[in-house]
């Protein structure tokens, strides 16, 4: 199989080729821990509704297809409810489920759970892609059921749409029986400026006083984000989000016959309140069975059932289940939205490919004006996050990033200065502020796009075109000479694609800083100067249910697969679950059950180096915590007077989350119960790799 190795403090990656009987246990947890496996086989109202669907669909000896069968949990329902039927004699194909699976690390798992349930002759495994299977060759005829699980929060991001044509056309019988058996798509219009912040840099600007204009007025569509959906928990804004209309019906996909590649419907939709839409949120509703008993919802928590949404009933009661592999979609509305009053209809056109969808407000105009100037743009045009367009519209953040440039500026103006991560902000800041130096952006994630737009805005932020430019970091450090040296670098730190990321694989800022060391003049400023990396014990119920061990599952043992998916709880001596990237703010519940400690410093003055350290944390509350959360905290100066936290308060950054083996039940280190008051959490960074080993212990 191939494997793609990244090394998180160059950014390089490579594709090395690891012989099957090559494969580590270690090597396949690395592959398959950051997935949604996990997650999705702990959604226990998931899973119900699958195994209730299938007996009703499956009611004797058939021919099963599994598309992206994963651990072989819907084959093995189906093989079982095989045997809930009649007696009729198998024959030919009757009676096969064949299980189709195109990912090895998964092919070799699901082989272990067939085998742990005795199911490993009663189910094929098929290590292809479902549109590589032929009938004859593959399997020896046309299947008469089609179950699968390939949707993502969008409903059609992996690739339902081609799946199914290509099934209907030369896998499936005619008139298949089909689980699931159709899914809906929902929408309602929103007003929420914490979702307006996120994409609608140009007007959040107008309200900051610093001069910088990252989005110039005459080109609006220079920084923004990609125009789609974005997945996310809607529940973690509802106190910001304002609702302007009863849910809406948008489309209907029907598993049991071939789909469309694409289509357009026009809405119209009444505002149910006075307000502005900064967005609409979507989510789906999936009807398992052919006769509209068995359903699953990712709506929201505050859908409250309308009368209008068929079979929203069945399946709302169970909403509250958080997990983390399905959430809804926001599509943001360009520039400030739409204003409209109470009652007033909105026009909407709604749009799929065979992977996405899109809206257009028929009543907005700059729908057709937003096109024409991403297509003028399109040379510089930069797609950013959402979290990062936020970040640059928030005030605080760029007053400190200011004021700390402005710091290292009052005793020398810097010659040179580089920028070493894909900071546009701070490229920006320092060509408009230095108006006598160089400033060099090393911009590794952006790089020709990235001088595009730096030449596009000069005028805009008052700098000339020859005041800054985009290098290479080989190219710096061979065009550099001992007469101009190096005398301010700067980093948020930010690396372009590393959204889903350990908050310590953002130390590349400081190899990179290591790297550029033979060529920094003597008391050079390096900002940030020290990076604190900062702990807090949590209690997070909802992620940890959703990453603990698996076991009985519908019927099925799956706890073999524990270890390889990374999950917490139950694990062998010696055996850790991996510290993973998330949004606390999306974590469903949470608490605080400590205050914060700081376990060790990263000092960037000096070149990279191995570093350890460790903290004693005194629980300040009672209740159970579920594991450590770890940040990093920016110092950006040596007097320590401006410290950028990208803790769990903020909503721009993930943060690293250590999960416990088992819940322990804390107490305040105040208090006099039994209970535990205290722990020691220990980490090492190791330099090579960017790995921080993260250990603790209940005191």
């Amino acid at each position: 199989m191939f494997q793609l190795k990244v090394d998180p403090l160059t950014g390089k990656s490579e594709w090395v080729v690891i012989e099957e009987h090559e494969a580590s246990l270690d090597t396949t947890k690395q592959l398959l821990a950051n997935t949604s496996y996990l997650d999705m086989l702990n959604d226990t109202r998931r899973n119900k509704a699958y195994r209730e669907a299938i007996d009703k669909t499956i009611t004797k000896p058939c021919h099963v297809l599994d598309i992206g069968a994963g651990t072989g949990f819907l084959s093995m329902m189906a093989a079982r409810a095989m045997g809930h039927g009649d007696s009729v004699v198998s024959s030919g194909s009757k009676g096969m489920v064949t299980a189709c699976e195109s990912y090895l690390p998964m092919v070799k798992l699901m082989r272990k759970v067939l085998h742990a349930n005795g199911m490993q002759r009663k189910i094929r495994i098929i290590n292809k892609r479902s549109d590589e299977l032929e009938v004859g060759v593959d399997m020896p005829s046309c299947a008469d059921v089609l179950v699968s699980e390939i949707l993502d929060s969008e409903l059609l991001g992996e690739g339902l749409i081609p799946t199914l044509q290509h099934a209907h056309d030369k896998l499936l019988t005619d008139n298949p029986k089909t689980v699931p058996y159709r899914a809906t798509i929902y929408g309602q219009l929103v007003e929420s400026a914490e979702l307006w912040k996120m994409h609608d840099l140009l007007n959040n600007e107008k309200g900051v006083l610093d001069e910088i204009r990252l989005v110039p007025e005459e080109m609006d569509a220079a920084l923004s984000v990609k125009r789609q959906q974005f997945s996310m928990h809607c529940d973690a804004l509802k106190e910001d989000i304002k609702l302007l209309s009863e849910p809406f019906k948008v489309f209907d996909f029907d598993f049991w016959k071939r789909p469309d590649s694409c289509r357009e419907t026009e809405l119209s939709v009444k505002a149910t309140d006075t307000g502005t839409i900064h967005a609409i949120i979507s989510w789906w509703l999936l009807q398992l069975d052919e006769k509209g008993t068995v359903f699953y919802s990712t709506a929201p928590k505050w859908i409250s059932c309308p009368s209008n949404v068929e079979g929203l009933n069945a399946s709302n009661s169970c909403c509250d289940n958080w997990c983390d592999h399905w959430k809804q979609c926001v599509w943001f509305i360009p520039k400030k939205g739409l204003s409209l009053l109470k009652d007033e209809e909105v026009n909407l056109l709604a749009a799929h490919t065979d992977t996405t969808f899109s809206y257009e407000m028929k009543n907005l105009s700059q729908n057709m004006e937003l096109g024409r100037r991403e297509l003028s743009t399109q040379k510089y045009q930069i797609t950013l996050p959402p979290e990062k367009i936020a970040l640059y519209s928030d005030v605080s953040w760029r007053c400190s990033m200011l004021k700390a440039i402005k710091n290292a500026m009052k005793q020398k103006m810097p010659s040179l200065c580089v920028v070493v991560d894909d900071s546009i902000f701070l490229a920006v800041a320092l060509a408009h502020l230095t108006k006598g130096s160089h400033v060099v952006s090393l911009f590794p994630g952006i790089q020709e796009k990235g001088a595009h737009y730096l030449q596009a805005v000069t005028a805009s932020n008052g700098y000339s075109k020859d005041h800054i430019e985009v290098q290479k970091m080989c190219e710096l450090l061979t065009s550099q000479n001992s007469t101009r040296k190096i005398e301010l670098i700067v980093g948020e730190p930010f690396y372009y694609g590393n959204n889903s990321v350990l908050p310590w694989q953002n130390l590349r800022f400081w190899k990179e800083r290591s790297l550029l060391d033979s060529i920094l003049s003597e008391g050079a400023v390096i900002m940030p100067c020290k990076g604190l990396l900062k702990a807090c014990a949590m209690s997070l119920p909802d992620l940890w249910r959703s990453h603990r061990c698996l076991q009985d599952i519908e019927g099925f043992d799956h706890s073999v697969v524990n270890f390889t998916l990374g999950a917490c709880g139950g694990l062998p001596p010696g055996q850790e679950n991996p510290t993973l990237p998330f949004s606390i703010w999306q974590c469903g519940e949470s608490k605080k059950m400590s205050d914060i400690v700081t376990i060790m410093e990263f000092n960037f003055l000096g070149p990279i180096s191995p570093c350890s350290g460790k903290a004693k944390v005194q629980f300040i509350a009672h209740g159970k915590c579920h594991g450590f959360v770890l940040w990093i905290d920016w110092v950006m100066d040596t007097e320590e007077s401006i410290i950028l936290s990208t803790g769990p308060e903020q909503r721009y950054w993930k943060q690293g989350v250590k999960l416990l083996k088992e819940p322990v039940t804390v107490a305040s280190h105040k208090s006099t119960t039994s209970d535990c008051h205290s722990a020691e959490i220990k980490t090492a960074f190791d330099p090579s790799t960017g790995d921080l080993i993260v250990d603790y212990a209940f005191l």
